[in-house]
């Protein structure tokens, strides 16, 4: 099955400074990796410019124009000690979150059933009137109300980053018709996403200790499975994140690249059972290079043979 690949060389314009780990050559091995791997049945489509009005499904307008206005026109700006905006930021993040929602579109038009999303800035720690942890826009949370304006009522988010998706639980925590699933190592950034956060019943946090070994890590997220299998969706969407593996520098956890491709095999299982196989997958995190590139390869070989 082809896999819609949603990416746009702009966002290599997001540039937050030397040494800041959400670099452009993130967005590079992962490009790289999928070009080099054979067998890869992907069709290449332009990350679009996110319009303002899907951008406010989610993000209030004052907070949205709040971003718009702080892109600098030369140097750097800092929205917070971890999130910077450069010349290029405003229109990289606005491409992050236009590939998620144009690619839900796609899916949800029957054009394709499967869609990765190689973007940055990421998004899931973005709460609604918040820019934080190196994220601008909640692309995956800004896509799931897309969907659900596009005919597909009820939406599971599924977030395997190492950090909890604070701001996906933020947008949704009293929404039921939107589950969010997170697996995170704890304590970690940014602090939140206890078991005890289970907003309306559609929030479901696995915390996992630093230096878990990989059979603990697929435990729980077979638990989480279960849980989304229970709530039927009709589109899963995924954070995918590669930093709970072994060489990240900002995590302590011990996955390789084949736990991802278990990951999203467990996806695919369920998004066969309840979604007609549509899953709309969104880079978030990934701070070592070599581990970045092999494991997004490996997380897109599975959502193609799924």
């Amino acid at each position: 099955m082809a896999v819609s690949l949603f990416t746009h060389a702009d966002m290599l314009d997001h540039r937050p400074g030397p040494g800041h780990v959400e670099s452009p050559a993130r967005l590079k091995a992962v490009i790289d990796a999928l070009e080099d791997e054979a067998g890869l049945d992907l069709e290449p489509f332009e990350a679009p410019l996110v319009d303002p009005g899907d951008l406010a499904r989610v993000h209030p307008a004052a907070f949205v124009d709040s971003i718009f206005a702080a892109a600098p026109h030369a140097g750097i700006h800092a929205l917070d000690p971890d999130t910077v905006l450069s010349t290029g930021s405003l229109v990289a993040a606005r491409r992050a979150a236009g590939a998620a929602v144009a690619a839900v579109r796609q899916v949800a038009a029957g054009e394709a059933r499967r869609a990765f999303c190689a973007v940055r800035p990421p998004g899931h720690h973005a709460e609604p009137a918040i820019a934080m942890g190196f994220c601008v826009f909640s692309n995956v949370a800004v896509a799931a109300r897309v969907a659900q304006a596009s005919g597909l009522a009820r939406v599971a988010i599924v977030d395997f980053d190492v950090h909890h998706g604070n701001g996906s639980q933020a947008a949704f925590e009293h929404d039921p018709t939107v589950m969010v699933a997170s697996i995170h190592q704890s304590p970690l950034y940014p602090g939140t996403g206890d078991p005890s956060e289970r907003g309306v019943g559609n929030i479901v946090n696995a915390t996992l200790a630093p230096g878990a070994p990989r059979e603990s890590w697929r435990r729980a997220f077979e638990g989480l499975m279960e849980r989304v299998d229970t709530f039927a969706p009709d589109l899963i969407l995924v954070s995918a994140g590669f930093d709970a593996h072994e060489r990240d520098p900002l995590a302590a956890q011990s996955l390789l690249s084949e736990d991802f491709a278990w990951a999203t095999r467990a996806i695919v299982s369920v998004a066969d059972h309840r979604a007609r196989g549509r899953i709309v997958s969104s880079l978030e995190g990934g701070y070592d290079l070599e581990a970045l590139g092999r494991s997004a390869k490996a997380h897109v070989r599975a959502l193609q043979e799924g």
